[in-house]
């Protein structure tokens, strides 16, 4: 037998960001491949409505509403978990800005929020994982968003662009240092997706042309395409993948 399905029963995952757009369908999909979630977003309502899809599909979900930002607040949720054996470090924010207009306020919100917050999410799981005497035989699973934007430049995008070349950057270095645990380090590193946040950037007619004629296979990403590379990299389908990426693109960075 050489096909592997995606099992993730008595698993535990935390997803961030998981109120709207590519971590609520992140969640969904670890809950349809059997995971237990434990969700994060600074709306309730939203958490509410993930929930109750999630708890349809017989799974348990904790959900808190929190801003991650927030250390000390996402600390205390983290440490009061029995057990994460999965995180998607999907929470974060974009800035359009032209690089000689870049407001300072904005540059270090991204900061705190796409590459700080997103360190210590990781750093505060990892210890939590590390609570299992047996994490060397069950393994674990870190992904972290990335964009297409870590690997190729973008207008008004130099922020962003920074954020997540950076992690792409922790993710490899994570992989190193947590290898010897079978704690396993990946990034997603999407197109555009069809989401609330990438959704009032495309009402520009000319720019959504445009960033569609970059993309070979010329369509935009759905949430299930993200969902599914996310399911796959959090399950032992994918246990000899740690370190990398996985560019849900198109094509885009191969031109």
């Amino acid at each position: 037998m050489y096909f592997k399905k995606i099992n993730l029963k008595n698993k535990t995952a935390l997803v961030t960001g998981a109120g709207k757009g590519i971590g609520r369908a992140c969640a969904i999909a670890l809950a349809e491949a059997g995971a237990n979630l434990i969700i994060i977003s600074r709306t309730q309502k939203d958490l509410n409505n993930v929930s109750k899809i999630i708890k349809k599909l017989k799974s348990k979900c904790l959900s808190y509403v929190c801003d991650v930002t927030n250390y000390n607040q996402i600390k205390n949720i983290i440490n009061k978990q029995k057990k994460i054996d999965i995180l998607v470090n999907n929470a974060g924010h974009n800035i359009p800005e032209h690089f000689t207009k870049v407001q300072k306020k904005n540059m270090e919100y991204m900061v705190k929020l796409n590459t700080i917050s997103t360190f210590h999410l990781a750093q505060l799981c990892t210890l939590k994982m590390l609570e299992a005497k047996n994490r060397k035989k069950i393994g674990g699973s870190i992904i972290n968003m990335s964009s297409q934007m870590a690997h190729v430049g973008g207008p008004i995008r130099s922020v962003y662009n920074m954020n997540k070349a950076g992690l792409e950057g922790l993710t490899k270095g994570m992989a190193i240092d947590l290898a010897k645990n079978n704690i396993r380090v990946n990034t997603v590193c999407p197109t555009f997706v069809i989401t609330p946040m990438t959704k009032k950037f495309l009402k520009n007619k000319k720019f959504k042309i445009e960033t569609l004629k970059k993309i070979p296979m010329g369509k935009f990403a759905e949430l299930s395409d993200v969902a599914t590379t996310v399911a796959f990299l959090a399950s032992d389908s994918s246990k000899m993948i740690t370190g990398t990426s996985i560019l849900v693109d198109g094509g885009w960075t191969a031109i």
